[in-house]
């Protein structure tokens, strides 16, 4: 495991979030990190990727303590295969980069949470709804977030795209259905997501994952997991 060390033993997380124009979503980005960052006891910054303020490449630009970096983004795509990456080689500190969230187990716990706080019932038929990418590896990565929820939800769960690869909710959301945004933040694709799940015959329409506790603990885990913070000895 790679040691981030500094004379005094700190060490920042960075989270980056994909950004939204309308803001929506910088709330939920925002809140992870500061649940996390108490958890970890670490200092953090919040950045994004495009279209909203503090850009990941300028946080690394400034930083002067080794990081960690944590994108707050759930499956593979052109942000946690290209851009983040690219950004973090060009880091001046020391900086190790984590998998994205999803797929976890967390994250599917979350959108259980999610779907009986809209009046789904275990067992009911679900439909995971995306947001897509034009990348093959991101259908393998929603199959394995499927199958997660299903195993603790107690049915199959079957998957919808919004773009990209894959079928679109309208031809896979079946009357009666509990349909559960894939989605960790609200704006465009949450609202399409319901407008759609609904006109396809959707009963339910869960939340976005959102800030949700295990979402946090699993924001905490990835950055323990990437790092040994090196402390003085007392």
């Amino acid at each position: 495991m790679t040691t981030l060390a500094h004379p005094d033993g700190r060490i920042r997380l960075v989270t980056v979030a994909h950004g939204t124009r309308d803001g929506s979503g910088s709330p939920v980005a925002h809140a992870l990190t500061t649940a996390a960052s108490t958890l970890l006891g670490m200092p953090a910054t919040t950045s994004y990727v495009e279209l909203a303020a503090p850009l990941l490449t300028d946080v690394l630009a400034a930083a002067t303590t080794p990081l960690v970096v944590v994108p707050l983004l759930l499956s593979s795509g052109l942000h946690v295969d290209s851009d983040v990456p690219e950004a973090v080689a060009d880091a001046p500190v020391p900086t190790i980069l984590t998998a994205a969230l999803g797929p976890s187990p967390l994250l599917a716990d979350a959108q259980c949470a999610r779907l009986r706080e809209a009046g789904a019932r275990p067992g009911q038929p679900v439909t995971l709804v995306a947001a897509g990418s034009s990348r093959p590896e991101s259908l393998d990565d929603l199959a394995d977030a499927a199958a997660m929820l299903g195993g603790l939800w107690g049915t199959t769960v079957r998957v919808a795209t919004m773009t990209g690869l894959g079928e679109r909710p309208d031809a896979v959301v079946r009357p009666g259905d509990a349909v559960s945004p894939y989605l960790l933040a609200p704006g465009f694709f949450s609202r399409r997501c319901g407008e759609g799940a609904r006109a396809a015959g959707a009963s339910v329409v869960g939340d976005v994952i959102g800030a949700h506790p295990s979402v946090v603990e699993l924001v905490a885990h990835r950055a323990r997991a990437a790092a040994y913070v090196a402390r003085p000895a007392a």
